[in-house]
């Protein structure tokens, strides 16, 4: 199998409502799609969601990021199978370009348009093969050792930065909903936490899994105070409660507290893991695909994570359209022991999810594997090229 064709295009996607936390309140994204076509005429699709305050990514720099990278090399390949097709993305180098002004560069720069490239191209080799993405999973040098096939997966619900008012119709929908978890964003200015977490704590009951977001809203020397009126609501974890640049005073922080630490915007590469691990600074991973790279890096992460002790948990990106939906939910169906699942928000959350198939979790969170070939979804392409603001061909016949 070759690659014959390479089309990106930027899709603004609205959401419903804002989704705010501590970092940064978001109406709506700019999305990268890209649609990949086989020698044979078979076709994927893949998204990528660029974030400046995660990976350092804009859509303009993402833009210049397929600008400036050759793919010929790509173009060239000859693959005889999909697994031989996830290689040779995973070892595909992108240009080096700049990220905006006043943005710094980590080695997870560019993990959206990998992403989205990858999952495009592994969605075409696979439907050419006839296997699905989990089937593809279970092959991967680093999976094949733990990959366990699931027919079911639960997602978790989650309350943002909110009005008191707007957290207990929330709170009030995970309980009806029967939500096994629920993450809860602390951490944003004029919210008070521990009204915020009692309040929520009391409506979905004692037995719901609560966990906690601040989303790098902290210092280090301050996370324990923060945290002392909260832990009565018995919290599970603590994801990201301080900034990137920050993140090596963690390993004193854990040694004061007794909730379990997650890493997330300072968990986006394997370098961020490595470190990570030997600074002691975490507990778990929030692995994500379009903030890690896509699904081989992410799998990887997740190996990772398993050699050292390390929980890990999926998380996705705010506003992830069908498209993305679907491939987290071959990771979750796949991936054992993830500690906490969240994704599938679609028709609740974006105005188009731009698959033919509704991936909205069920009652109870609960997601159904998908065993079509590829992603196992069909894609709107008229619906993406009348969306679409912008679009380039990256490989051509």
């Amino acid at each position: 199998m070759q690659i014959h064709r390479l089309t990106v295009f930027q899709v603004p996607i609205a959401l419903k409502n804002p989704v705010r936390h501590a970092s940064h309140e978001r109406f709506s994204n700019d999305t990268l799609i890209v649609r990949c076509v086989m020698n044979d005429g078979c076709a994927g699709w893949g998204e990528g969601l660029p974030r400046t305050y995660v990976t350092g990514e804009s859509i303009e720099s993402a833009w210049r990021h397929l600008e400036a990278t050759d793919f010929n090399e790509l173009r060239e390949q000859r693959m005889n199978d999909a697994l031989a097709a996830a290689m040779a993305v995973d070892r595909f180098p992108l240009a080096t370009v700049g990220a905006d002004p006043g943005l710094v560069v980590r080695e997870c720069f560019g993990n959206a348009v990998r992403c989205a490239i990858e999952l495009a191209v592994l969605d075409a080799a696979c439907r050419e093969e006839g296997c699905s993405l989990g089937d593809l999973m279970a092959r991967l040098p680093d999976a094949s050792d733990f990959i366990k096939p699931s027919d079911e997966a639960f997602y978790s619900g989650a309350v943002t930065s909110m009005s008191p008012r707007k957290q207990w119709l929330s709170a009030l929908k995970m309980r009806l909903f029967a939500f096994r978890t629920v993450k809860v964003k602390v951490g944003a200015d004029g919210i008070d936490d521990e009204n915020c977490v009692r309040r929520i704590r009391t409506i979905v009951g004692k037995n719901v899994d609560l966990r906690l977001d601040a989303n790098e809203a902290w210092r280090c020397e301050e996370v324990r105070s923060r945290m002392e009126p909260l832990l009565k609501y018995q919290p599970t974890s603590l994801e990201q409660p301080v900034r990137h640049a920050d993140v090596a005073g963690l390993r004193d922080v854990r040694a004061e507290l007794t909730t379990p630490i997650m890493l997330d915007e300072s968990l986006c590469c394997v370098e961020d893991a490595e470190r990570a691990i030997a600074g002691e600074w975490c507990d778990l991973f929030n692995i994500r695909l379009s903030k890690c790279g896509g699904l081989v890096r992410s799998v990887r992460l997740a190996a990772l994570a398993r050699r050292h002790g390390i929980g890990y948990q999926l998380g996705c990106q705010v506003g992830e359209t069908g498209i993305l939906s679907a491939a987290g939910r071959h990771f979750a169906c796949n991936v054992p022991d993830i500690r906490y699942l969240e994704g599938s928000f679609d028709r609740f959350l974006v105005k188009d999810s731009l698959t033919e198939q509704d991936l909205t979790f069920r009652y109870g969170g609960r997601g159904v594997r998908l065993t079509g070939p590829g992603l196992g979804v069909n894609v709107n392409e008229c619906r993406i090229r009348q969306l679409a603001v912008r679009t380039m061909e990256l490989i051509t016949p």
